[in-house]
């Protein structure tokens, strides 16, 4: 999981875990990492100073990851794809990074994997039952306790720059949350 920190990040964490899987977290800082490993995370890898690639290769005995999921998008999209399995697959999920990244489509090739846009926007209209099933289980989970979403901070709406400040900083640990109106 790229970007695991974050607010997506956290819950495909903790979803992997729910799911089964063994989930290497990939984020910034140490700090970072620590919340990740509190959420569910097995592995954690510092991309700020370890080389991505070869760490999910050395973490996963050299297979490579079966699932890359990227909310990232920018430098670290490459690498992680470089090290996906054999018949693995890619998710790309958005572009926090402010960059779409240019993938040269024979790694897909080589890896035998698949690259997967998952735009849950769409998802949410062209697949409503399905969409409302897959909220409906995520509900479940989270009034059972196995969800724990992470609020980093909350802003109103007049304080939008500061929340958009914390964003770009990259110190978001979780999600930020701009209220349209003061708390009473």
């Amino acid at each position: 999981v790229l970007g695991a920190a974050g607010g997506v990040g956290l819950a495909a964490v903790e979803i992997g875990k729910l799911l089964g899987a063994r989930v290497i977290a990939a984020a910034s800082t140490d700090e970072k990492l620590a919340l990740c490993r509190a959420h569910g995370a097995d592995e954690g890898i510092n991309y700020s100073r370890e080389d991505l690639k070869d760490r999910i290769r050395a973490l996963t005995g050299g297979d490579g990851a079966d699932v890359v999921y990227d909310p990232v998008g920018g430098p670290y999209s490459e690498a992680a794809l470089r090290a996906t399995n054999w018949k693995g697959r890619f998710l790309v999920v958005g572009f926090a990074a402010g960059e779409i990244p240019k993938i040269p489509l024979n790694l897909a090739l080589l890896r035998g994997c698949q690259i997967v846009g998952v735009f849950w926007g769409a998802f949410t209209v062209r697949e409503r039952d399905r969409h409302l099933a897959n909220v409906a289980g995520l509900m479940e989970w989270f009034r059972a306790g196995k969800l724990r979403p992470t609020i980093h901070a909350t802003y109103p709406l007049d304080r939008v720059a500061d929340a958009l400040k914390e964003l770009a900083g990259r110190r978001v640990k979780g999600k930020v949350v701009v209220l349209p109106r003061a708390s009473a």
